[in-house]
């Protein structure tokens, strides 16, 4: 009997005991709502962003942004006196930075800026060729008969030709304005308008400038895809006006919209390095002969600093 009662005292304790004991469940998280944040500028408001987690997402700032690259260079062989490989940009640096002089030339010899231009990029590969890089010489002038001046070997119609050197650009730039200037078969070019540029490149070529048959179409082709008759215009517009004993550097530039105005009286020149009286006449347009009587010469030899008689 006392077994009964103490069994059923045990079972009691321990349902007890299983009634106080706690409930351990599980619940899933519920996903966070979405938050809508507003977005003020001052006092108004302009509109509403939702963020998607608690902590704002910053986008990285960007200090230094990428170059724009351009995808419009257009690539070429120049092939002259060497083969040279340049894009477009090249060759406009190189206009930007002779162009001055190409125009100081035009004023001076009477040759197109855009022809000279044109050849000096041809000619020197827009500065890259081997012999602009060597010797300076962006118009691949040979040494020939009477040069005294520096030379480099270099190889074109025949090995180891001889080219003239040059301490620096400009005076490669001069020398070819003499070149044309100072050489009969090149005379019929100045009788060319000086905004033709056609026909100056097509001269170039009859006058053994150039073996390549295609030459003017190169130079012509460059004047046209760069512009370059734009500064033979600025030349050709701008006013000239003559004063006493001033060298005279731009008589046979034929304006378009301006007229030269010259006291006949009064003008004179200096001879400079490289003058003959052929090139001096054809620059004034004058006949040697009638150069000769007015400054009484009897030999066609000139001295630099001698001051010649053009108009009386």
């Amino acid at each position: 009997m006392f077994k009964k009662i103490l069994l059923i005292l045990i079972t009691i304790t321990m349902v007890g005991c299983n009634a106080t004991k706690p409930v351990i469940t599980t619940t899933k998280k519920a996903p966070l709502k979405p938050k809508t944040e507003i977005v003020r500028t001052g006092k108004k408001t302009i509109g509403t962003k939702t963020a998607v987690s608690k902590v704002p997402v910053r986008q990285p700032i960007t200090t230094n942004p990428p170059k724009q690259v351009y995808t419009n260079q257009v690539t070429e062989v120049i092939v002259s006196t060497s083969q040279t490989v340049v894009s477009s940009d090249v060759v406009a640096n190189y206009i930007t930075k002779f162009k001055d002089i190409a125009m100081d030339n035009m004023k001076v010899y009477g040759i197109p800026a855009s022809i000279v231009l044109a050849q000096g990029i041809l000619e020197s590969g827009a500065g890259r060729g081997d012999l602009a890089i060597t010797a300076n010489n962006h118009f691949g002038i040979k040494c020939h008969e009477g040069w005294n001046g520096e030379s480099v070997k270099h190889d074109d119609d025949a090995a180891q030709e001889c080219f003239r050197k040059y301490d620096n650009v400009s005076e490669s730039y001069k020398d070819h304005a003499l070149f044309l200037t100072g050489r009969s078969r090149y005379s019929k070019l100045f009788d060319f308008s000086k905004g033709d540029y056609k026909a100056w490149a097509r001269g170039l070529k009859a006058a053994g400038y150039a073996t390549d048959p295609k030459y003017p179409d190169k130079l012509i082709s460059y004047i046209q895809r760069y512009k370059l008759h734009q500064y033979d215009d600025q030349v050709l517009e701008v006013d000239y006006v003559s004063k006493p004993n001033q060298i005279i550097e731009d008589l046979n530039i034929e304006p378009k919209k301006s007229k030269i105005n010259i006291d006949k009286n009064l003008i004179s020149y200096v001879v400079q390095k490289g003058d003959t009286l052929y090139s001096i006449s054809k620059r004034f347009n004058l006949e040697i002969k009638e150069l000769k009587e007015k400054n009484n010469l009897v030999e066609n030899a000139l001295s630099i600093g001698q001051q010649l008689k053009i108009y009386q």
